[in-house]
């Protein structure tokens, strides 16, 4: 009975240490840009970005996660802060296999080396919130175990209270939108990335939608070695991504015909999408067909947002504006006027423009993967200076970064598809009705809990 003071005085302590190293370099910043603004400065965002990478680069964990997240989603943060974010590296140093016993005794029990046939000492990957190891089952199978690393929650609980810093520091600089939303989503998208029982969840979802479809591969969740911090599933032999660059047309587009499926077909049937399409979230098989690997970031989404998106487009296919204005309304955006509509629908045309192009095309003539949406964000953001503030609502934090983040692993490939096709195919006949009453039953039947919203 007398541990848990401790143990309770001890995550205080250790959260009491992360405000510390984060709020240093970040506080510091945020006082400085707000005094410059006091005294009518005009703020040097090159200057503040380098400093904020600098504030964030001997960090590890969550905030660098975040720190990534929010460079890649178009227009969040000034076009400075996310040149200098995405250089940032994610990859924490891996626990040593002193400290991985103890992790796996706390998590297995005493003798849980028993319950493998043999299990690598060595981390296959290391990432922001855990790290991989191959093991061997007693059944002879080749798995992955994902262990987390120790005092996440603390971590987590740290570093987004000061993510509100960095928020705080995009506003003063520049207040074309409001990022209250946007922190709310990634706040809880992150809490729920350290439940490894919901990430098995959510794996075993897409097990389920992808059952038929032999081209999309989704590891097998181990349940009698997994806790809520230890995610245990079969191995998936597989090469990233980039290693198939130099392949011909012909395989390159098979490759990105599966990871269209893998994305669109389970948010136009279930609303659901993969929140995170990072390079190192797949990996390619000899057959070209893909690895689903990591299911920590899952977006979840109501039938009626499905059902906007769907609208838009039919509106974009007709230029029927207030069809258009429908569907914001129904995603959340008050106090349409035209010219706001005018301005959403830049972005709007940006996003489907391949797939209102009924021809083979790339996804994006002469974009490097790193350019991709930064120009028409950039022409969005100059609009909303004049109209704005404007708060996006929370659910297109992640379904722009999965639109991006596919339209860039499509310009990797060099990929040339009628995308036009490929989306009319996947939401034929969408009823959201039907959407609705398919992904109550799913999400039943893989025992996923209920998202935050």
């Amino acid at each position: 009975m007398n541990d848990k003071p401790d143990e309770e005085a001890n995550r205080l302590g250790r959260r009491m240490k992360r405000y510390a190293q984060v709020g240093a370099g970040v506080g510091g910043l945020a006082a400085r840009v707000a005094g410059n603004r006091i005294l009518g400065r005009n703020p040097d965002n090159d200057r503040t970005a380098r400093e904020l990478k600098v504030a964030l680069g001997g960090l590890k964990g969550p905030i660098m996660k975040v720190a990534q997240m929010l460079a890649t989603i178009p227009d969040v943060v000034p076009a400075e802060f996310a040149a200098e974010l995405s250089e940032l590296q994610s990859a924490a140093p891996p626990m040593g296999w002193p400290f991985v016993k103890r992790r796996m005794r706390a998590e297995l029990g005493a003798g849980w080396e028993s319950r493998f046939k043999s299990f690598e000492h060595e981390a296959a990957a290391a990432a922001s919130l855990g790290q991989v190891h191959r093991a061997t089952g007693l059944d002879g199978r080749t798995l992955a175990a994902k262990l987390q690393y120790p005092d996440m929650q603390s971590a987590v609980d740290a570093d987004l209270n000061q993510l509100g810093l960095v928020f705080s520091i995009h506003r003063r600089l520049d207040a074309a939108i409001d990022t209250r939303e946007i922190y709310a989503e990634i706040r809880e998208r992150l809490r729920e990335e350290l439940d490894y029982e919901r990430e098995a969840a959510h794996m075993r979802l897409y097990a389920s939608i992808f059952a038929k479809e032999k081209r999309i591969a989704v590891p097998e969740v181990v349940d009698d070695l997994s806790t809520a911090r230890l995610l245990t599933m079969t191995w998936l032999d597989g090469a990233p991504l980039l290693s198939f660059r130099d392949r011909t047309l012909v395989e390159r587009n098979r490759i990105a015909e599966a990871m269209f499926t893998a994305w669109w077909f389970p948010f136009s049937h279930y609303g659901v999408i993969h929140g995170d399409p990072h390079l190192g979230n797949y990996t390619v098989r000899d057959d070209l067909g893909i690895n689903l690997l990591d299911y920590g970031c899952i977006r979840i989404f109501p039938a009626a947002f499905v059902e906007g998106v769907v609208e838009l487009y039919r509106a974009l296919e007709s230029d029927d504006r207030d069809r258009a204005a429908a569907a914001y309304a129904r995603w959340g955006f008050r106090n349409l006027s035209n010219e706001l509509i005018d301005v959403l629908n830049v972005w709007a045309r940006f996003i489907y423009a391949p797939m209102l192009d009924d021809r083979v095309r790339s996804i994006a003539d002469g974009i490097s993967a790193a350019e991709y949406g930064r120009k028409e964000a950039f022409r969005v953001h100059q609009a909303l200076r004049k109209l704005g503030p404007v708060t996006p609502p929370r659910e297109f934090v992640f379904m722009d970064r999965a639109a991006i983040g596919l339209g860039g692993v499509f310009l990797h490939l060099g990929a040339e598809l009628n995308f036009y096709e490929l989306f009319n195919d996947t939401i034929d006949k969408f009823e959201v009705g039907l959407l609705d009453k398919r992904q109550k039953a799913a999400l039943k039947k893989a025992g996923v809990p209920k998202p935050a919203r």
